[in-house]
């Protein structure tokens, strides 16, 4: 059923969107005739013709698209170009809509789809040049056959567009040409491209940690921030390779070796300085860029600024794969035969993404009638609508997953800026600049100039909010257009042009384990963890590869802004030259490790640091610390221990444990505290027995997480600077004597700024790490917090904090789910509410009742296994999940398992709109047919695609 409308309120879209209110306001008011029209025509209008025949422009030979009961096709072709062309079609069938948002968000064009709103987001986007280095990639570095089998797609979408109206494409698109007669134009290549840098600036890395790091130091001490970043628990989960060595240019696996250590710290890797980096001017007086009064304290006031205006601006770009603030994470494993009922390996992946309708994935088989030169494909799993082939998936031979490698793959860099260019190793050089252009519909165009340094795009240029930088950092220079004297670098390894689409038809082809490492290599961006298995000889070979560009630096290690005016803090040449990045061949993999198993959860690739055994590269110091990928490695050994084996249904089963570490660790003191107040004693009575799952309809885990929230908000969320605290949440602090308006004796309301979905503590596992770490110190600085009317006095140790944490908790559910405590669920706080993108998540009312669909209540958590994110410090609604599940089973194919988060369409009032998202909540995989015969048996509706004139 469509969503209930208890969504905030829609933020101002510009003319368009009022438009549109206005039209459908005017349909609603025009009695039934005009609502019928609008019902039947301009929703059901747009619905896939998927029996029958079509003629479609190019083909050379007939194309079945054979639909199962869900709206999954398999395409059937006699060439790779047909094929390709097909695809295109039938993505454009089911999910132009999200097809054509996606690349006008990806060229910075949704101004020209939504207005003035969208203004502001364009200007980042162009900043970055998505399109341009799509151009570029298309133009100079992908392979003769990767441009027709793009070509062949374009055309197969454009086949589908030719003589469509709007209402014929979208309830969406309809909704447009009504208030602006908005048309799409032609699909094109380089638009499929350029998708492949939406998804890498989502699984970017630790580029909000660099942001908030430098932001906590106007608060915190050094050594306070590195309590809040512990290093990574090496000592008690594991990396996801054991061993290993680089050696004469090659990285060599070592099996099941042991890892051992106790981490690295902060500094660790190839002689990268440690991560206390701080930015300062390189001195002062001629030569230096910077004025004789240039200071410290200048520089870093200036980076404050411009570091809290850019965190701002981040919040607004749409992220299409997940919320910057939680990280995105995923979950892989595969399972030798000789540990599987079935004797051949078992491959599980679940990437966690953003919740969004439709699902970010699309399921689709593409399959070669007769393996020949000129038909290779066999391939089936989880595609992106707008790009040709399939992502993650299996093909007769070999299966294959991802999770986010989260490699340090970002810099900011402070740049010291002059009217006449930017300062670099003590001279003054140009900027690169170029003009866009942004068309805004329903309103004049308006003209941006993006500059860039050698280390990057100035990110900092886009927003209107760092003109007071100037009045704050004192140099006497002339001021630029933007920061007075200072401003903001990115550089990022996705703005050099890559081969990451060659990679993905490689990876489709691939029949074995060094065909796939081969195609793993050009696999550039996202930097991500590719697992690996094959149903080849007695029980199958498994093995993973770590691809990706990931830099060497020269001085710092990525965990703070550095100087971008000394080349000493540059990326480096790896040892194949000065190429700037780890050489492929240093990268870690594995095969066959003898433990016969291997596990990747967004833990860290590898101990890094000098000595045996030991990586010598830094791949970041921001891994996830490991509590979902440790929770899988003991359930399997769990399982296997004293000759026991693993079935398909068992990996489903690990998919949806919903196991808390945090619980674990905080309940036996949670339990033990004396409380007085009765009602939240009776509270605490829930915590009695808990086995610390958090299945949906636990009134205990509804508890814990409430008592969880406001642990972290008494204990961190407290003493966080303003800029990262949840928007609208104020609280009284002393003045700091910055302005004439206050001093040290006066208080003042201070209030966040940061968005919901970034917000600081969200509660993730580096918060389970912080926690774990700070309980053995009963009386640790951050246990304390001020008093807070008669009943909530103040707070020196920690179980006085967790006391106070209980009983706030006990009156926040009372306010949320009633007195009754027998009423309370962990699923009636954890809501699933599915959003379509754009018009659904802030268009009108009325839109969005008609395309958004939920609530869910869902079970599990934050970093558990079956990781449906909430952030902490904006409450327990779900911000992101397992955006499918899969597990394939390398001895019968056809007997592989798959869901979605939605459904194969994104046509509101579709059958297969959400058809798959109550089974997905349940835990429940789909049968997943391969095989000619399985395909056939599963089919129920056949569309034939025919050349022109047949």
């Amino acid at each position: 059923m469509p969503a209930n409308e208890t969504a905030p309120p829609a933020k101002k879209k510009g003319r368009r969107a009022r438009l549109i209110v206005l039209v459908l306001v005017l349909a609603l008011v025009a009695g039934l005739g005009y609502g019928a029209y609008w019902s039947v025509d301009g929703v059901r209008a747009s619905f896939p013709q998927t029996t029958g025949q079509l003629k479609v422009p190019g083909l050379t030979g007939t194309v079945e698209v054979k639909r199962d009961a869900r709206g999954i096709p398999q395409l059937y072709a006699d060439s790779d170009d047909d094929l390709f062309r097909a695809q295109g079609f039938v993505h454009a069938q089911d999910r132009f809509w999200e097809m054509d948002v996606r690349r006008h968000m990806t060229s910075g064009r949704l101004s020209e789809m939504f207005g003035s709103g969208q203004v502001e987001t364009d200007a980042f986007l162009r900043t970055l040049g998505w399109r341009q280095v799509a151009q570029a990639e298309f133009d100079t570095k992908l392979s003769p056959e990767t441009k027709k089998y793009l070509q062949a797609y374009a055309d197969g979408v454009n086949a589908y567009l030719k003589g469509k109206s709007g209402k014929d494409l979208s309830v969406e698109h309809a909704a447009l040409k009504l208030s602006d007669d908005y048309r799409p134009e032609q699909w094109s290549p380089v638009d499929s491209v350029a998708w492949l840098k939406a998804m890498a600036w989502d699984l970017r890395g630790n580029m909000q940690d660099e942001i908030d790091r430098a932001l906590m130091a106007t608060k915190l001490s050094q050594a306070q921030i590195d309590e809040l970043y512990p290093p990574y628990p090496f000592d008690r989960n594991k990396p996801i390779v054991e061993g290993g060595k680089v050696d004469g240019g090659k990285y060599t696996p070592q099996g099941g070796a042991a890892g051992g250590g106790t981490g690295t710290g902060t500094g660790s890797g190839s002689g990268n300085a440690v991560g206390t980096q701080t930015v300062t001017p390189t001195g002062t007086g001629a030569g230096t860029g910077l004025a004789d009064n240039a200071t410290a304290q200048g520089a870093t006031v200036g980076l404050r600024t411009q570091l809290t205006a850019l965190s701002d601006t981040l919040d607004k770009i749409p992220a299409i794969l997940g919320p910057n603030g939680s990280g995105i994470g995923s979950n892989s494993w595969v399972i030798s035969g000789k540990y599987t009922t079935t004797g051949k390996p078992l491959l599980a992946n679940d990437p966690h993404l953003s919740p969004q309708l439709p699902s970010v994935w699309y399921q689709m088989g593409l399959h070669c009638r007769t393996a020949s030169a000129q038909c290779q494909y066999d391939v089936a799993g989880y595609t992106f609508s707008g790009m040709p082939g399939v992502v993650i998936g299996h093909n007769a031979d070999i299966a294959w997953g991802m999770t986010n490698l989260g490699a340090d793959v970002t810099d900011l860099y402070l740049e010291q800026v002059k009217p006449e260019g930017y300062v670099y190793d003590n001279r003054v050089l140009p900027f690169t600049t170029r003009e866009e252009v942004i068309k805004v519909a329903g309103g004049a165009s308006k003209k941006i100039t993006v500059r860039t340094t050698n280390n990057g795009p100035l990110v900092s240029d886009r927003s209107e909010e760092l003109g007071t930088v100037g009045t704050r950092a004192p140099v006497a220079s002339a001021a630029p257009d933007r920061g007075d004297g200072y401003a903001v670098a990115l550089r990022w390894t996705a703005l050099d042009p890559g081969k990451t689409m060659d990679a993905v038809f490689k990876l489709n082809r691939a029949k074995d384990f060094p065909s796939f490492r081969a195609a793993a290599a050009e696999f550039d961006v996202p930097s991500q963890n590719l697992i690996y298995a094959d149903n080849k000889g007695a029980s199958g070979n498994i093995g993973y590869q770590a691809p990706g560009r990931i830099p060497v630096r020269g001085q710092g290690d990525g965990r703070m802004p550095t100087p971008g005016w000394d080349s000493k803090y540059a990326w480096k040449g790896g040892k194949d030259g000065n190429t700037g990045y780890i050489p492929q061949n240093e990268m870690p993999w594995d095969s066959n490790p003898s433990r016969g198993y291997i596990v990747t959860a967004n833990q860290a690739v590898v101990e890094t640091g000098t000595g045996a055994g030991k990586y010598p590269y830094l791949l970041t110091t921001d891994w996830g610390y490991g509590a979902r990928s440790q929770r899988i490695n003991d359930l399997i050994e769990a399982k296997i221990k004293d000759g026991g084996r693993i079935s398909t249904d068992d990996m489903r089963t690990m998919q949806m444990d919903n196991s808390s570490e945090i619980a674990a660790l905080l309940t036996p003191m949670l339990s033990k505290i004396e409380i007085s107040d009765p009602g939240v004693r009776a509270a605490q009575k829930l915590l009695d027995g808990w086995n610390y799952t958090q299945e949906s309809d636990s009134a205990a885990a509804a508890y814990f997480n409430a008592v969880w929230r406001n642990i972290l908000k008494l204990s961190f969320g407290d003493k966080m600077p303003k800029e990262l605290r949840l928007e609208g949440s104020c609280m009284n602090v002393l003045g700091n004597g910055t302005g004439p308006a206050d001093d040290l004796a006066k208080t003042v309301r201070e209030c966040g700024t940061r968005d919901a979905d970034s917000a600081q503590p969200d509660g993730g596992d580096r918060w389970f790490e912080v926690v774990r770490r700070l309980v053995k110190d009963e009386k640790s600085p951050w246990w304390s917090a001020p008093a807070k009317g008669l009943n909530k006095p103040a707070t020196t140790t920690r179980d006085q904090l967790f006391a106070r944490a209980m009983a706030d908790a006990r009156w926040e559910l009372t306010a949320k789910l009633g007195k009754d405590q027998s009423t309370w669920s962990w699923g009636r706080l954890h809501q699933l509410t599915l959003k379509n993108q754009t018009i659904g998540t802030e268009g009108p009312g009325f839109m969005q009742w008609l395309l958004n669909r939920g609530p869910w209540n869902l079970g599990g958590g934050e970093a558990t296994v079956n990781a449906t994110g909430w952030n902490a410090s904006s409450g327990y609604g779900v911000t992101w999940v397992p955006s499918m599940r899969m597990v394939v089973n390398l001895n019968e194919l056809d007997k592989s398992r798959w869901i979605n988060l939605t459904g194969a369409s994104g046509h509101a009032y579709n059958a297969h709109y959400t058809d798959q998202t109550t089974m997905w909540a349940k835990g429940e995989l789909l049968e997943w047919p391969f095989g000619k015969d399985a395909v056939e048996k599963a089919t129920v509706d056949t569309l034939t695609l025919t050349p022109e004139g047949s």
